[in-house]
Formats: structure tokens, C-alpha cells, sequence
């Protein structure tokens, strides 16, 4: 089958707009672009919509597409392995059905697939992946941009099989077919083939290939995306750093805050880091140790078993050549662990076991101090954090005996393993030691921490049982915690609910039901939950600091007030603003003031943040500025209610005095308090001059009406008097008051855009007003709009 996959978006997304269906025909256009840049919360907000749609319309080609999609993200920008192996495997199924075989994306799903058991192992599934690819390569036409993909994923299963002399000719021969049917490389694919000449050592020909590639599709008028010049970079400062050319290398190397932010970047990172370490110009730092020990538990967490003992073993020879003994010892015995985990283990045990042996070999330091002194000295010495877990690791194994001692010890251990990005080690040293010492509050506090953040289900399930028989609240409060974590907001009220029928002056287990509440929509509820904690905290002379808190924080009432702000409580948002120090205008009745500009962060449909021009007019009120398209839920004038924490921190004060006076608070959207009704046109055309575009304004807005500039000077349409030149253009919003008719509307801007010297085209609104729309029709034709 040879239908062209692009081709056939652009019909369906046609065809799913004509019929009305336009959230999901926007979907199918934007989920690639979210999958390959790693817009994960994106695609996690349009997703589960789209392809419900799709399944409900009975589309199960878009179906197909739209799952694929999300899995490309799940393999190449979030690295699932085990993680998301049954959905791959149940996607190959689905698109192999009769009613699906036919799709053009469908082939691309055993791409998925040999990605996916690449991430869990991908030397143990080397034959099941040669033999999926090579019958579908065997039956698709090199034309197709699938055969491109497929061969590198063919290749890079022959690398994992230790034959990169027979990667590099799969790739060659692949090239020649696709170029002989007159289908173009992919930069993918040259990045894949200078990926193979790297494990080959031929590095000089990378920069070559790299060079050509890039000048090729340059050349083609295409522009480089950012994360293919990323890529490129990366390649390019891997091949300079095993040519010894480090100073190039180093210029080229993506930071580790890119590293970070991009996981499709680690591995090779990772590679080129060691390499510049071991030229000596690239600092081996903790640093660098915590930011791979996070990536080895990222990894570990989505199943990602081969890649993950991958990179242990490059950040344990690391920790080695650091001198990190207890760092090198956690990661050896992390590998040995994973070992299970993998279907072929030839090679990979031995450097285990290498790392095992070089990190015994690292001195054991004796403690300074007796134990009982070493948490004071370490806190006035401050030592590296690596510096600071050797020692008190010697401590903890010479001193198992004084269990007071050695739980302070094994406190101050699994913080400091924490901190070095050692979560899982660290809440294993602290089950242990709790089962030495079971009675310590501060144990279960730290392992209940420890476990959350490491996302460690079934370690919360068992301290949650383990903990019930004997402090119930404590249950409770742990699996209120993890439900928080998840943003499983029904189960954190049932939980706290329990807590406060237990203890009803608990102030914390108020705070996290408050917050549920909010989650779920239910202000009615969290307005008397901190109300509640007004009535049972504690004072705020006299308490001492470990129960600060229990009194009322200032956070406290801020959300009393936007809790009650939704409920309409205008008497008790003026209490607590009063207790703040806010001072209103009226004494009583609802608050409507004009404050100050604010921004109001809301979510479009399809996941994006929107920032939006308000006026706050209450301490968690504020009236929208701009006039809004359908993929917002709000409008201008609409009165929205945010949540009191500033999502961007004010410029410090050494900043520029123009960007101080440039920044306004950045507020969460919380809801929609009092809409305003306006419904959104939108007007393009020629820019008709300042004097008449402000004359506009004027006139619509002593109407009542709203209208807001969406383009810049960047925007220009086609004279129609010359097709080789462009006019400046206008494209804006215009908001018609729910007191007027389309029809009002309509003939207002017919009168006030009489004079312009290029008229500007309203379709939407003509349509809607019953009037011809055939003057509309022709404007859009005749200016290219």
C-alpha cells in the first residue's frame, strides 16, 4: 500500500471539520507536533478527548493515528519501556485488524513496537525485532516515508546485537532503495547512520556526514527545528571529544539543563561527558552525580531496563573516578538488581561486577568524631554531600549496635542519598532501619517522604499497612499523601476525612482536604475547611517553631478568600482580607474594584497555557482584557476568580529597570465567576492607518462593543492591485455585547469600515447576521486572506 499518511491527514482533518467535528480535526494536526517536541502536557490534555471521539465516531484509521502518535512520545521524549509495553503490543494488534490494516499509519505501530522492546531490553529482543522489521520492510515500497524509519530501527537492532559493520551497510542499502524510488533521506536518518559511524570510530566522517546532511535540507529550503539542531550539536561535540578536539566538543555540548529537560538527549550525553572527563576538561562533579543518579530512577520507573543499566554503569565509573565509595556502592548494587530485569546479560554482568569490585576498592573513611557528634560536625565542616554520605555510611555500618544513635545516622544517610538523587537506596536504608526501630516517628515521616517522591506504589501500600494496626491517622495520612501525589482528589477526602474523625484538631490534614476540595470543585467544602483551621490552631505567640504549623498562615487566608470569593461570601473574604491587612473601598456587599494589571494563566483545549490580560478587581478577582477565541472557555469582561500563588516570581532587583515596570503578577485561573456574554468575530483585512483603527475602537467601544489586535507589523496581505506586493494587514477579534444582535453587528462595522481603503472581511459574523456573504468571499480571494 502506498497512500501518502500526509495526504491523508490533510482529507480526513477536512473532511472531520466540514462535518463539525473540529476539536478532534484539530487534534490530528497537533498531536504530532506535541509528540516530537515533547509537549507532553499538551498531548496528555488533547488525547484522551481525541480519541474517544474517534472511537465513538467509529474512525478506526484516526484511532490508529492518534495512538501512534502518543506512543512516539512515550518512546523517544518520556522513555517508557515496561511501562508502556502492553498498550504497544495491543496497538500492533489493533492496527493489524481487518478494519485497520489499511491505514497508512499502521505500519509505523510496528516502529513502536521494535522501539519499545529496544527500551526494555534491546539486545535480549534483538530476533523479535529483526524478524517484525525485516517482514515489513519486505513488503512496503522504499518511496515510503515509513521505510526510512523502519531501516534505522532495523539498524539500530543490529547495533544492540554488537554488528554496527552491518548496521552501516543496512543503512547504505536502505539509502540506495529509497533514493533509487526518489524518496529523500530523512536528517533522522543521517543522524542515525552517524550514530553507527561513531561505534565504528570513524568520527572524521560524522562531521563530514553531519555537514552534507544539513547542507542538503538547507539547501532544499528547509529550516533546521530546534531539536535537530540540538541533535546536531550533540553528534557533532560527541565525535570532536573522541578525536581529543575537547575545546570544540565543549562549545557544541547542550547543557545539563538541556540534558534535563530533553531525556532523548541522556545517553549520548552521557557518552560525551565521559569522554571530556577523562580528557580532563570537563569538571566531575556531584552535580553531575545527582543529575544521572535522577536519571537512572527516571528510567528504572518507566521500565526502561537496558538504557537504565546504561547509564548506571556510566555514572558509577564516574562516582568511582570521584572517589564517591558509598554513591559507586548504591549504584553497583542498583545494577545487580536490574540484571534480573534483562533478557541477555552477556557483557553487562561483567561491568557490574567491575563496578562492584572498583567501588570496595575505594578507602572507607574514618569518622572525625564519635557518632553521637557526627550530624553537629558535618553541619559545621559542610562537606560535599557525596563526602558527607561516605562518612556517614562508615558511621552507620561501625555503629548498628546504639539504635538511638544509628537512626539519627540512618536519617542523616538516606537525606543525603536523597539529595544525591538516591531515592530508591534511600528509602531501603530506611526500611531497614525501621525495622530495627520501629517506635521513630521521624523513620516513617522520612520513608513516607522517600516514597512518594520515588512514585513507589507498592512500598506506600505496605508502610500504609504496616503502620495501620498501631497509628491509624498515620495510615491514613500517607495514602492521603500519595492520592495528593497522583491527583486522585476524591480518595484525599475520604483519607482526611478519616484523620480528623481520629483527630479533629489536626491543621495540616485540613490544609491537604482544602486543597482536594478546590481540585474537585467543591469550594463550599474547602471554604469551611479553612475556615476550620482558623477555629483549631494554635496561637501565634507563644508556640514553639516545631508546631508553627499549627497556627494560621498567611496562605491560610489567602485561600479562605478565593474559596469564598466562588462562593459569593463577600462577608468573609472582607474578615480575612482584613486579617491579611487589605484594605476595600466599601465596607460591605461584593468587591469590584480596579486594582492593578494582572496576567490570568488559563488552558486552551488543546493543553497550551494562555496568558491573559486582566484587571484585578478583588483579591482574587479579575476582569479578562482581550477578546477570545473558541479554544479558551472565557471572553472579554468576563469576571474569572485565580489562585493566590504567583506562578512567576517578580524580577530581582538587579534587574532592568524596564523589565521591573514591564512585569505584571502571574495568577492560575481558578474558575469563571460572572460571565460577561460577549460572543467573538473576527475581522481581517488591510490596515486602514492609526487614526482610523483608533476611530474603530472609539466607536466600538462607546457601543459596547470589544475589539483586540491579534497581528503585528509582521502581518501583510496581497494587493490585489500588484500580486508581487503586500499591504500591511490587520487580523483582530471583535466581541459583540450579548445586548446586540449579529445583525447589529454587522452593520456596525459595515459603517465604520465604509472609508477604508481596502475593505476587511467579517465572514463568520455575515454568516451569522443572515447578510451576503458573497462581499466577504470576494475580499478574502481578492486579498489572499
Amino acid at each position: 500500500m502506498s497512500t501518502d499518511i500526509w495526504a491523508w491527514v490533510h482529507d480526513t482533518h477536512q473532511q472531520l471539520a466540514e462535518a463539525g467535528h473540529r476539536r478532534l480535526a484539530d487534534a490530528i494536526y497537533e498531536l504530532p507536533g506535541h509528540a516530537n517536541e515533547g509537549r507532553n502536557d499538551q498531548l496528555d490534555a488533547v488525547y484522551p478527548e481525541a480519541v474517544a471521539a474517534a472511537r465513538a465516531l467509529g474512525l478506526p484509521w484516526v484511532e490508529v493515528y492518534l495512538r501512534h502518535w502518543r506512543m512516539q512520545n512515550l518512546l523517544n521524549k518520556r522513555h517508557q519501556g515496561e511501562q508502556a509495553l502492553p498498550e504497544v503490543v495491543d496497538l500492533l494488534e489493533f492496527a493489524h485488524r481487518e478494519e485497520t490494516a489499511g491505514c497508512p499509519q499502521s505500519v509505523c505501530v510496528v516502529q513502536d513496537f521494535a522501539i519499545c522492546h529496544a527500551r526494555v531490553d534491546g539486545p535480549g529482543y534483538v530476533p523479535e525485532r529483526l524478524a517484525v522489521l525485516a517482514e515489513t520492510l519486505d513488503r512496503i515500497e522504499p518511496a515510503r516515508a515509513c521505510f526510512d524509519c523502519l531501516s534505522r530501527e532495523y539498524s539500530d537492532a543490529l547495533e544492540d546485537d554488537g554488528r554496527p559493520a552491518e548496521a552501516l551497510s543496512h543503512l547504505d542499502t536502505a539509502a540506495a532503495r529509497m533514493q533509487a524510488a526518489g524518496q529523500r533521506l530523512s536528517l533522522h536518518f543521517h543522524h542515525s547512520r552517524a550514530g553507527t559511524l561513531h561505534l565504528l570510530g570513524r568520527h572524521e566522517e560524522v562531521l563530514a556526514l553531519l555537514d552534507t546532511a544539513e547542507q542538503a535540507e538547507r539547501g532544499r529550503g528547509r529550516e533546521i527545528d530546534a531539536s535537530d539542531r540540538r541533535w546536531g550539536a550533540l553528534l557533532r561535540a560527541r565525535a570532536f571529544a573522541s578525536l581529543g578536539r575537547t575545546d570544540e566538543a565543549l562549545a557544541l555540548l547542550p547543557s545539563l539543563a538541556e540534558a534535563e529537560r530533553h531525556a532523548d538527549l541522556r545517553a549520548a550525553w552521557t557518552d560525551t561527558v565521559e569522554l571530556l572527563v577523562a580528557a580532563g576538561v570537563r569538571e566531575n562533579d556531584v552535580e553531575l552525580g545527582a543529575a544521572l543518579a535522577g536519571w537512572v530512577g527516571y528510567l528504572d520507573g518507566t521500565g526502561s531496563h537496558r538504557p537504565c543499566v546504561d547509564l548506571l554503569l556510566a555514572a558509577g565509573r564516574l562516582a568511582v573516578g570521584r572517589g564517591a565509595r558509598t554513591v559507586a556502592l548504591t549504584l553497583a548494587a542498583f545494577g545487580e538488581r536490574k540484571l534480573s530485569e534483562l533478557r541477555r546479560t552477556d557483557g553487562v554482568a561483567g561491568a557490574v561486577a567491575r563496578l562492584r569490585a572498583d567501588a570496595e576498592a575505594l578507602p572507607v573513611p574514618e569518622p572525625p568524631v564519635p557518632p553521637a557528634e557526627l550530624s553537629a560536625y558535618l553541619a559545621e565542616a559542610r562537606p560535599s554531600l557525596e563526602a558527607a554520605a561516605d562518612l556517614l555510611a562508615a558511621a552507620v555500618d561501625r555503629y548498628r549496635g546504639e539504635p538511638a544513635g544509628a537512626t539519627a545516622l540512618a536519617l542523616d544517610l538516606a537525606a543525603a542519598l536523597g539529595g544525591l538523587g538516591h531515592r530508591r537506596a534511600a528509602a531501603d536504608l530506611l526500611w531497614d532501619r525501621l525495622d530495627a526501630d520501629p517506635a521513630s516517628e521521624e523513620l516513617v515521616a522520612m520513608l513516607g517522604s522517600a516514597l512518594i517522591d520515588g512514585a513507589d506504589d507498592e512500598g506506600i501500600r505496605r508502610l500504609a499497612e504496616r503502620l495501620a494496626p498501631s497509628s491509624p491517622s498515620g495510615s491514613h495520612w500517607i495514602r492521603a499523601r500519595w492520592a495528593a501525589a497522583e491527583g486522585r482528589w476524591a480518595e484525599v477526602l475520604e483519607q482526611c476525612g478519616a484523620i480528623l474523625a481520629l483527630h479533629p484538631d489536626r491543621i495540616n490534614t485540613r490544609r491537604l482536604a482544602a486543597a482536594a476540595a478546590t481540585e474537585l470543585g467543591d469550594h463550599t467544602a474547602a471554604q469551611r475547611y479553612y475556615q476550620e483551621i482558623l477555629e483549631h490552631a494554635l496561637p501565634t505567640e507563644g508556640t514553639p517553631p516545631e508546631q508553627r504549623h499549627r497556627t494560621v498562615q498567611e496562605p491560610d487566608l489567602w485561600h479562605l478568600i478565593t474559596a469564598a470569593t466562588v462562593n459569593r461570601d463577600w462577608a468573609a473574604v472582607r474578615t480575612a482580607g482584613a486579617l491579611i491587612g487589605i484594605e476595600f473601598d466599601e465596607p460591605d456587599g461584593p468587591v469590584d474594584e480596579e486594582w492593578q494589571l494582572v496576567t490570568v494563566r488559563a488552558t486552551r483545549t488543546n493543553g497550551a497555557n494562555a496568558d491573559l490580560p486582566a484587571v484585578r478587581t478583588g483579591p482574587a478577582t479579575a476582569r479578562v482584557l482581550p477578546v477570545l477565541g473558541e479554544d479558551l472557555t472565557l471572553n472579554h469582561g468576563d469576571i474569572v476568580v485565580f489562585g493566590p500563588a504567583l506562578l512567576e516570581e517578580p524580577p530581582g532587583p538587579d534587574a532592568p529597570e524596564e523589565e521591573k515596570r514591564a512585569w505584571r503578577p502571574v495568577f492560575g485561573l481558578l474558575t469563571l465567576l460572572d460571565p460577561a456574554g460577549y460572543t467573538t468575530y473576527w475581522l481581517d483585512g488591510g490596515w486602514p492607518g492609526d487614526e482610523a483603527w483608533a476611530g474603530l475602537r472609539e466607536e466600538l467601544g462607546r457601543a459596547g462593543y470589544a475589539v483586540w489586535a491579534y497581528s503585528g507589523e509582521q502581518y501583510t496581505i496581497t494587493d490585489p492591485a500588484d500580486e508581487d506586493e503586500v499591504l500591511p494587514g490587520i487580523y483582530a477579534a471583535v466581541g459583540v455585547p450579548p445586548t446586540a444582535q449579529a445583525a447589529e453587528a454587522d452593520a456596525l462595522l459595515r459603517r465604520l469600515t465604509a472609508a477604508w481603503p481596502h475593505p476587511p472581511a467579517w465572514l463568520a459574523l455575515a454568516e451569522a447576521a443572515g447578510a451576503d456573504t458573497a462581499r466577504h468571499e470576494e475580499i478574502i480571494e481578492r486579498y489572499g486572506l
